[in-house]
């Protein structure tokens, strides 16, 4: 009795189990080997903190990017909520909800350039000014750049969606996106903590 058991325990045991969604295993995959880059360029930025010889220095033409902190770390949340309006099935509220997502991110975006227009034609900080300069460009920069990639990926989706392509049945593969996005955001508390409150 006991012998014929164990195959039916198996058996049920085996119907339980789901394999993970391939699409998060693999930006899993990608956020673990992106995180390996960003901390290189954390560590670089920290090593040569103070070790320039020359000016502009981070304290004197800093200035905290506070609200363009609060627009992409809001996104994070605009981006769970259209998550969830996509689940049920709600497509107005998702496409509104993701639109303002792109916004908050646009806005960050905007706001970066702003401060490198500031940087290099006012300061007078380039990437081959000092080391100070050359590692701020290359780990802000670095960021900047996934920020476009995430917002290149998003308004393709939210092109979908007006085009009426994108289905409650969908929702997987957004969140995978959507963990590429939250990573994008986390990575930015460790940046402007080294470089706008470490660094300066």
């Amino acid at each position: 009795m006991s012998a014929s058991t164990i195959p039916l325990a198996h058996g049920i045991a085996s119907e339980d189990w789901a394999q993970p969604y391939h699409g998060t295993v693999g930006m899993l995959c990608l956020i673990v080997a992106e995180s390996a880059i960003f901390t290189i360029f954390v560590i670089a930025y920290l090593f040569y903190i103070g070790k320039s010889v020359s000016g502009p220095q981070p304290r004197q033409v800093l200035e905290l990017p506070i609200f363009n902190t609060v627009c992409l770390l809001s996104s994070s949340f605009t981006i769970w909520l259209a998550e969830r309006g996509l689940k049920r099935g709600a497509m107005g509220a998702f496409s509104l909800w993701w639109a303002l997502t792109i916004v908050l991110g646009g806005i960050f975006l905007g706001g970066t350039a702003l401060e490198w227009q500031k940087l290099i034609y006012h300061d007078g900080l380039k990437i081959s000014t000092n080391l100070f300069g050359t590692t701020f460009y290359s780990l802000v920069g670095l960021h900047a750049r996934h920020v476009i990639i995430g917002l290149t990926m998003l308004s393709i989706v939210f092109i979908f969606a007006l085009a009426g392509k994108l289905k409650s049945e969908h929702s997987r593969q957004l969140e995978a996106l959507s963990l590429y996005w939250h990573f994008v955001d986390g990575v930015w508390v460790v940046v402007f903590t080294v470089v706008y409150i470490i660094g300066r």
